[in-house]
This record gives C-alpha cells, structure tokens and sequence, in this order.
C-alpha cells in the first residue's frame, strides 16, 4: 500500500508562483511514476504533469512552460514548481502514484490553489 499527502497549496495573486510538495509513504520501492492531476470546480480531473523513475517527465499543453515536476529520492517527495500563475490555474491538485504490482493508482487527498486576478 502506497500513502501520499500533499501540501503547499494556497492563495496566490495571477503571476505568482507555489510549490506543492507529495511526500509518500509504504511501498514506495514499488512506484513506478508519479504525477500530479488537477480538477477545477465543475471539470474533470486532469493531468498536470508525470515523473519516472527514470526522471522522465510529461506536461500538459496547459502547464507546459510554466510547471516543473521533480522528484527528492531521499525524501520520497514529489515536488510540482509552478510559475506565471493564472486564475485558470484554480483546482485542487492531486498527487497520484502507481505502482507495478499489483497495477494499482493511489491518491493523495488534495490541496487547493486558487489564483487570484
């Protein structure tokens, strides 16, 4: 079984910058990628950005430029870096971790960033 709890969401003004954090715990040998999702009010949660552990990493066209995922071995930490906030940006984002055996995804509970105009 994988844990995740996420922090580092806020309130910030359009053009600011946070850093969310994802700190795992328990079968964390096990996980094969992680990555950061969102969902904002009345949408459908969706990708962000992933991150092997090769530290191969994946964006979406929305972040792209703007978000950088990275990972922290020694601390079983995930980090999302966003810059250049905008109010479209407003969502709960969520920390997602596979693993390989069994194929299962596991979830954070989220933290909440809301971008100001």
């Amino acid at each position: 079984q994988v844990q995740l709890v996420e922090s580092g969401g806020g309130l910030v003004q359009a053009g600011g910058s946070l850093r969310l954090s994802c700190t795992a715990s328990g079968r964390v040998f096990s996980i094969n990628i992680m990555g950061w999702y969102r969902q904002a009010p009345g949408k459908q949660r969706e990708l962000a950005a992933t991150i092997t552990r090769g530290d191969s990493t994946n964006y979406a066209d929305s972040v792209k430029g703007r978000a950088t995922i990275s990972r922290d071995n020694a601390k079983n930490t995930v980090y999302l870096q966003m810059n250049s906030l905008k109010p479209e940006d407003t969502a709960v984002y969520y920390c997602n971790a596979q693993i390989a055996l069994p194929p299962i995804p596991y979830w954070g509970q989220g933290t909440q960033v809301t971008v100001s105009s």
